[in-house]
């Protein structure tokens, strides 16, 4: 586990944003700054960090174990369904095929937990088109994962619930794809949660997205990662659990619980992120990643946004 201190020191040199124009035109979302160039898209995940659709500041180390997350998961899980990366120059960057986003995120839920606790808990029973029983506790497990999808928001506004009905019949996405993203959708959550458990590790929740290519469906954007999806860990579960407690979470529910203790929960200013909350989220993003990978995490001494340039340069992606 990287020393305290070393984080600390990396608070002043993190990547808030970058400037590539050779690699031509440039989006940017909360996170990944997305260059597109021909047929190829350069994705630069940023160390910002987003809550409740708003960008709040950065974390240490952040962009770089998010695309170290998603390339450990893209790798195990092209057996199930073929993904969009072409290169990984850096620890930062992949260099993906352009493909044609469906417009609709698969959120899969192994457990009610997040969002869905805090509507449930607030009375609503119906859901992404199905009803929920009543009497459901907090964390608890579902007898097999759901299917809540969400329509993809333009920045600065929120995903919105949607049921899998409503997707085909407005058109969004036609059934026969429909069909075939949410099966791959569970096979990739239960290849998940059954390696995540392997490693003590819960997998409660995530989120997928998939693109066409050639009439073909890939799995595009990240997979896995602690901003995508919810961990716990395995081994306290059920005594947090059956004692109404909170789980120990290793992912950016941690931020999203700092804010609700603060009043915030996506509408007004939000609080500013202290030093001391910017060193925790990278310690349990770090944590994440050696626990599932079974990998030491490593930082170069360089600074992040030279690194980045000099590896596009090494690659000929850049002059």
């Amino acid at each position: 586990m990287l020393e305290k201190e070393k984080i600390f020191k990396a608070l002043a040199g993190t990547l808030e944003m970058t400037n590539f124009p050779e690699l031509g035109k440039l989006y940017s979302g909360k996170v990944r700054d997305v260059y597109i160039r021909d047929d190829k898209i350069f994705m630069i995940t940023t160390d910002r960090v987003s809550a409740f659709d708003v960008i709040l500041g950065t974390i240490p180390f952040k962009g770089q174990i998010l695309t170290q997350v998603a390339n450990y998961w893209f790798d195990k899980s092209s057996g199930i369904v073929k993904n969009h990366i072409i290169d990984r120059p850096d620890p930062n960057v992949t260099v993906a095929k352009k493909c044609e986003t469906l417009p609709v995120e698969i959120v899969v839920r192994g457990y009610i937990s997040g969002s869905m606790w805090r509507s449930y808990s607030a009375g609503e029973r119906n859901m992404y088109g199905m009803r929920l029983a009543d009497g459901l506790k907090r964390d608890q497990k579902f007898e097999k994962p759901i299917i809540t999808p969400t329509t993809k928001a333009a920045m600065g506004h929120h995903d919105e619930p949607v049921s899998p009905a409503d997707i085909i019949s407005s058109g969004l996405v036609e059934k026969r794809i429909w069909d075939e993203v949410s099966n791959k959708s569970l096979e990739l959550f239960d290849l998940g949660s059954k390696l995540s458990h392997s490693r003590g590790l819960i997998l409660v929740d995530t989120k997928y997205e998939f693109g066409l290519l050639d009439g073909n469906i890939v799995l595009i954007d990240e997979i896995h990662t602690p901003d995508s999806s919810r961990y716990w860990s395995a081994s306290e579960y059920n005594e947090r659990f059956t004692a109404g407690l909170d789980q120990k979470m290793l992912d950016k529910e941690n931020l999203r619980q700092w804010l609700l203790a603060r009043g915030y929960s996506g509408s007004g200013k939000p609080p500013m992120l202290t030093e001391e909350v910017r060193v925790m989220l990278a310690e349990k993003y770090i944590e994440l990643f050696e626990t599932m990978t079974g990998q030491e995490f490593n930082v170069s001494a360089e600074s992040v946004s030279s690194r980045i340039e000099s590896n596009l340069k090494q690659h000929g992606y850049i002059i």
